[in-house]
C-alpha cells in the first residue's frame, strides 16, 4: 500500500506596513526643521541682522532726540527739554512697533519673493514631508521671532540715545509687552508672507512704496491716536479713523501702552483687532503661498 505524499499549501498573507510615526509627528518634526533651518541661516549672518535692525531706529532716535534738541529744532508747538521728553515718549514705543512691522516684513516677504523668482529655492522646501501650508507657517514663525528679537535689540537703543536733559519717561507694564510683542510679531510675519506671494521680485520697489511707507507713516508710530482728533474735515476727524485700518496702529498704541504712562487706544480693542489683523493675513497668506506653490 502506497501513501500519497502530504502536499503543503502556501496561503498568502497580506503585507501591512504601519508608519512608525503618525502624520502629526511627522509633521511636527518638519515644522521643527524648517525653522531650524533658518534659525541656522539668521546665526551664521547675525552681523547683518542687527546691523538691518538697528539703522533705521537709531537714525531715527538720533536725529529726532539727540540732534533736534541740541540745535534747538523744535517738535510740534512746545518748546523745551520737557516736550523733547514728552515726544521722546511717544517715539520710543513707535520705533520698536516700526522695527517689529519691518523685521516681519524683510525676513518673510523679501526671502519669500527671490525663492518665487530667480532662485526657485521654494521647490527645495515644499518637498519636506509635510503639508504645504506647513513650509509656509515655520516661514511666518521664523519671522516672527526675528521681530521679538528686533524689539529686544531695538528697545534699550531707543530708550537711551537723547540729547543730555531729554528723557524717556517710561514706566514697563511687563504682561503688555510680553503678550504683545510676541502677537504684533506673529501679525507682521503673515503680512509679510501675503506681500510677499502677491508681489512678484521685480515689483518689490512697489511694495514699499505704496504699502511700507504708507504703513509706517500712517501707523501711528510718531504721533499719538488720541492727539489725531483735531485734525478733521466738518467736524470728522477723518484721519483718526483712517488710521484704524493700518494694523501697525495697534502695534505703536499697545507698545505705548506697556512701556510709557501717555494716553493710548484702549487695550480691549487693540488686543481683539490685532488678533484678526493676524488671522486675515495668516488665512490669505496661506492661500495666496498654495497658489503660488501649485501653479
Amino acid at each position: 500500500m502506497s501513501v500519497a505524499p502530504i502536499q503543503r499549501v502556501m496561503v498568502a498573507r497580506p503585507i501591512t506596513l504601519t508608519p512608525r510615526h503618525s502624520a502629526m509627528t511627522a509633521s511636527r518634526a518638519a515644522l521643527r526643521a524648517l525653522i531650524l533651518r533658518d534659525i541656522t541661516v539668521l546665526r551664521k549672518h547675525i552681523g547683518e541682522f542687527v546691523a538691518r535692525t538697528l539703522i533705521q531706529p537709531f537714525l531715527l532716535v538720533f536725529v529726532f532726540l539727540y540732534v533736534f534738541p541740541m540745535i534747538g529744532q523744535r517738535i510740534g508747538g512746545s518748546v523745551g527739554h520737557g516736550a523733547q521728553s514728552n515726544f521722546a515718549a511717544v517715539l520710543v514705543p513707535g520705533v520698536v512697533a516700526v522695527s517689529i512691522m519691518f523685521q516681519g516684513i524683510q525676513a518673510v516677504a523679501m526671502p519669500m519673493s527671490i525663492e518665487f523668482g530667480a532662485t526657485r529655492e521654494i521647490e527645495d522646501r515644499v518637498q519636506a514631508p509635510c503639508p504645504i501650508w506647513l513650509v509656509a507657517l515655520a516661514k511666518v514663525l521664523s519671522g516672527a521671532i526675528q521681530g521679538i528679537l528686533a524689539a529686544v535689540i531695538v528697545f534699550p537703543i531707543a530708550a537711551v540715545v537723547h540729547a543730555p536733559g531729554v528723557h524717556a519717561h517710561l514706566s514697563v507694564t511687563w504682561w503688555i509687552v510680553a503678550t504683545l510683542i510676541p502677537l504684533a510679531s506673529v501679525a507682521m510675519s503673515s503680512l509679510g508672507l501675503l506681500l510677499g506671494t502677491t508681489f512678484e521680485t521685480r515689483n518689490i520697489s512697489l511694495m514699499f512704496g505704496f504699502v511700507v511707507l504708507p504703513l509706517t507713516f500712517l501707523g501711528c508710530a510718531y504721533y499719538q491716536w488720541t492727539e489725531l482728533a483735531p485734525v478733521e474735515v466738518g467736524g470728522y476727524p477723518w484721519l483718526q479713523t483712517l488710521v484704524l485700518l493700518n494694523p501697525l496702529t495697534y502695534v505703536a498704541e499697545g507698545m505705548r501702552a506697556g512701556l510709557t504712562q501717555l494716553s493710548h487706544m484702549p487695550l480691549y480693542v487693540i488686543y481683539p483687532v490685532l488678533t484678526g489683523f493676524c488671522v486675515v493675513f495668516l488665512s490669505s497668506g496661506l492661500r495666496t503661498f498654495r497658489r503660488r506653490v501649485l501653479t
